[in-house]
């Protein structure tokens, strides 16, 4: 496609869940519903419609061992790219991908900075590791990096006590997030268990990933207070195989990460049964592939998600909740379009026809 091409997206546009539309226009990048006058070059998608999809946990230049060079990165981006997913929050990496800014043909992404954890309790090679005193200076670091949110590690394995603990107490979280908020970002943390929760909670943090540890008591603090979560079950499915690897070490931690891995459908279903808002991340990057935001959506439906529901989550919903533009008129022209309507079965997900990124037909 040229620049002056214009492209013509015809059958079904999903606008919004109740708002379908017949056909689009791209003109110059941005989106048009009304038919451009007097063009010659019109190129026509035919199919169904959707915002490009939202991996809002992924890490775009790290990998199990650490940062990876600006080649990896970019095929992890690509690779997301192909998969659908137009719009990354990367939820910590200690790479610098700035770059990526600069290529059209790469997915726009929102970037938390780089992890924050306590000394000596996260994965080596991946966060800031520091002590409480620092966390408030570390935080607005992250704060002014990122592009509005900045990651905490807010548990992890304690070697003492041989299970997962909080990483961070409470009056320091309080102080780290307010200065964050100060600073006009949001904050999130990384927790597999129960014991942070609350404290992060009531400290006003924006949001918790993987939030395997929600029960019964925090769950309606988390519906009142309006906390996020992303819930990351192709990750969580891990539990089981990291349990296995460190049983004989760890026996409690094991113990714990299985009964987590167990409940993780009716966690997951008491949260959105309460109003806490959900959204779809993957959590690429790490030890997982990237590409997976298919199976992650499908994995909300298998919780219990109603189908309309988790499109949202990586669609219309999670793009008003990181604050980017769907198909609206005049917004950038990021949609990816189907064979079937993905409201009756998200499956469809994984075989995208088209993807237009900026305007371009780029998969």
């Amino acid at each position: 496609m040229s620049d002056r091409t214009v492209l013509h997206v015809s059958g079904r546009v999903l606008v919004g869940p109740d708002d379908v539309r017949d056909e689009l226009w791209v003109v110059g990048g941005r989106i048009s519903y009304e038919r451009p006058a007097g063009v010659r070059d019109t190129v026509t998608v035919r199919g169904w419609a959707l915002p490009g999809l939202v991996d809002a946990h992924c890490h775009v230049g790290l990998d199990a061992h650490g940062p990876v060079p600006a080649a990896t990165a970019e095929k992890q981006a690509l690779t997301d790219r192909d998969a659908g997913a137009l719009l990354i929050r990367d939820a910590g990496s200690p790479s610098d991908t700035r770059w990526i800014d600069d290529r059209e043909d790469l997915p726009r992404i929102i970037r938390a900075g780089r992890h924050i954890a306590r000394t000596r309790r996260y994965i080596r090679n991946y966060a800031h590791e520091i002590e409480p005193a620092d966390l408030v200076a570390y935080v607005a670091q992250e704060a002014r990096r990122g592009d509005g949110w900045v990651k905490l590690v807010g548990d992890w394995i304690d070697r003492d006590a041989g299970d997962l603990t909080a990483c961070w107490p409470r009056d320091a979280a309080q102080a780290a997030i307010a200065e964050a908020h100060r600073l006009g970002a949001r904050v999130t943390a990384h927790c597999f268990a129960e014991d942070a929760l609350r404290d992060l909670v009531e400290a006003g943090i924006d949001c918790v990933e993987h939030a395997t540890g929600l029960t019964e008591d925090t769950v309606p603090l988390f519906a009142e207070r309006g906390v996020a979560i992303v819930p990351t079950l192709v990750n969580i499915a891990t539990f089981p195989r990291l349990a296995d690897g460190g049983e004989s070490k760890f026996p409690r931690w094991s113990a714990h990460m299985r009964r987590l891995h167990a409940r993780r459908y009716d966690t997951v279903r008491a949260a959105y049964d309460a109003g806490v808002p959900v959204f779809v991340g993957t959590d690429a990057g790490g030890s997982l592939p990237h590409g997976l935001v298919a199976d992650e959506v499908a994995e909300l439906v298998t919780a219990g998600i109603p189908p309309v529901e988790a499109l949202s989550a990586t669609t219309w919903g999670a793009r008003r909740w990181l604050g980017r533009p769907g198909l609206t008129e005049g917004a950038p022209a990021d949609l990816v379009v189907y064979e079937t309507d993905p409201r009756a079965d998200v499956r469809v997900l994984a075989a995208p026809r088209r993807v237009v990124l900026r305007g371009r037909i780029v998969g």
